[in-house]
């Protein structure tokens, strides 16, 4: 069974540190939290809140600058979904920001990305403000931002700890790697958790639904890091090995997973290049070993480094981080691990953990965007359990 698929990812929910009887509980009590998710994208974030445990969540608000985003999240989750730059809509006075229990969402990370290493008084490192606003706004009682791992080490993230704080609210922050969570894919992210009424690290980071397999010992997992009986990592064979060659160059009005499920027009010499590495974890360095005539100069005098440029991914682990280029093979391990391809836009959804009925709006170029740039859904599920843990405490605790 695909990984993309609701059955599975409702499976692998009721495996995870709270499980479906908190949001059992929450609708016993007549609660349904009202979420805000800024900077939303696509919504993969607000996917994870609500795709797999139900409608427990309401989503009320969500802003994005892109408007082919925008239009994403509207058809899966509503027309409530604000085109706009946040600071100008914040800035406007006919703008109404919807009270809400929780906001989440992970301002745009390229200043704190390692792959913009001179970006030191990059602008976008203080879009975690006006996030404030909106948790401010909303007179949120818990707030969830996500961003790049290099976050919690920069020192923006003591400013923005500090400010938090100031609000009113506790903090927790941890990197999590979203393989740990039952995600195909090895992409590690950062979570700040907030709460105004509780201490969050009594319910974070949530306990991982998954573990790496190592032959050469059994798993002894700490009883306080994993849920009972955690699975396998899932891999890239399990998420996509189900799906046929791709047809087509274009998105289809076909059902999905095959709606996105199209291939490229590659030059001879691209196709001669992926048919001089045809096994699994092959990479440039083995293009470079098996035909130097077709290996591009510059990988030539690139002796280091970039280990995953132009490299088949294999089919029994987890991809590596699925970015918005994946259709390139030059920018990353995209290639099929034995068809001579990058993978597909379907396949690369998968890898993300969105499931194969969530609809995606947008050219084939805004679509790919949308996906490179979400929140795995199956990782924020994880959080939203965290979340759901303390909303219930706080119900126990004032009845």
């Amino acid at each position: 069974m695909p990984v993309g698929t609701q059955e599975q990812c409702g499976q692998w929910t009721e495996e995870a540190v709270s499980d479906r009887r908190t949001a059992g509980r929450l609708d016993e009590l007549g609660l349904t939290p009202r979420l805000i998710d800024v900077f939303a994208g696509g919504g993969g974030m607000t996917a994870g809140f609500t795709h797999f445990r139900g409608q427990v969540f309401q989503p009320v608000w969500a802003v994005d600058f892109d408007q082919p985003a925008c239009n994403t999240y509207r058809a899966n989750f509503g027309d409530h979904c604000v085109q706009g730059d946040i600071c100008d809509l914040l800035a406007d006075p006919d703008t109404l920001v919807p009270e809400a229990d929780v906001v989440i969402g992970g301002p745009p990370c390229q200043g704190f990305s390692l792959l913009n290493k001179a970006r030191a008084g990059d602008p976008r490192r203080e879009l975690w403000r006006p996030f404030f606003e909106v948790v401010k706004r909303a007179r949120a009682s818990i707030f969830v931002m996500e961003n790049v791992p290099q976050l919690l080490t920069s020192p923006e993230y003591s400013a923005v700890k500090q400010h938090a704080e100031g609000l009113g609210y506790q903090v927790a922050e941890c990197k999590l790697v979203a393989a740990d969570y039952g995600v195909p894919q090895t992409r590690q992210r950062a979570f700040v958790l907030g709460c105004n009424f509780a201490d969050p690290w009594d319910v974070f980071p949530p306990k991982k639904t998954h573990y790496a397999p190592n032959p050469g010992r059994p798993l002894q997992p700490m009883l306080d890091e994993y849920v009972s009986g955690p699975l396998l990592w899932v891999t890239v064979r399990r998420a996509i090995e189900d799906l046929s060659e791709p047809v087509g160059t274009e998105v289809r009005a076909e059902a999905p997973p095959y709606d996105l499920h199209f291939g490229r027009t590659p030059t001879e010499l691209s196709r001669q290049r992926y048919r001089a590495i045809p096994e699994e974890g092959m990479n440039r360095f083995d293009l470079l070993e098996r035909a130097p005539e077709l290996t591009p100069e510059c990988w030539k005098r690139k002796k280091s480094g970039g280990t995953d440029l132009f490299g088949r991914l294999w089919w029994d682990r987890p991809s590596f981080t699925i970015r918005t280029e994946f259709f390139k093979p030059e920018k990353g391990r995209y290639l099929h691990p034995e068809q001579h391809r990058p993978i597909t836009h379907r396949e690369a959804a998968r890898l993300q953990s969105f499931p194969d009925e969530f609809r995606f709006c947008g050219s084939k170029i805004q679509i790919a965007r949308q996906i490179g740039n979400a929140v795995p859904p199956l990782l924020a599920a994880r959080v939203a359990d965290c979340v759901l843990a303390l909303l219930l405490n706080r119900e126990a605790r004032d009845e």
